[in-house]
């Protein structure tokens, strides 16, 4: 699992009853995108340092390329 600093990150609920939560990523621990991240939660706002289990995934959002990404 990789992301960027604006991607949301989606955790399904895995049992009835158990709703699934959503939040934008705000901050990475290394540089490769890789987990954990620190997250704001949709429903609360709140910010927490998540480490995603194999109930969420990363919706990655259109990031503007800026002058000197030509691309990539």
């Amino acid at each position: 699992m990789h992301a960027h600093v604006g991607d949301e990150i989606v955790v399904r609920g895995t049992t009835a009853g158990v709703v699934s939560r959503d939040g934008e990523i705000i901050g990475l621990h290394h540089s490769d995108g890789s987990p954990p991240y620190d997250v704001r939660w949709a429903e609360d706002g709140r910010v927490t340092l998540y480490f995603p289990g194999p109930d969420a995934y990363v919706r990655h959002l259109v990031h503007e390329t800026g002058p000197g990404d030509r691309g990539r």
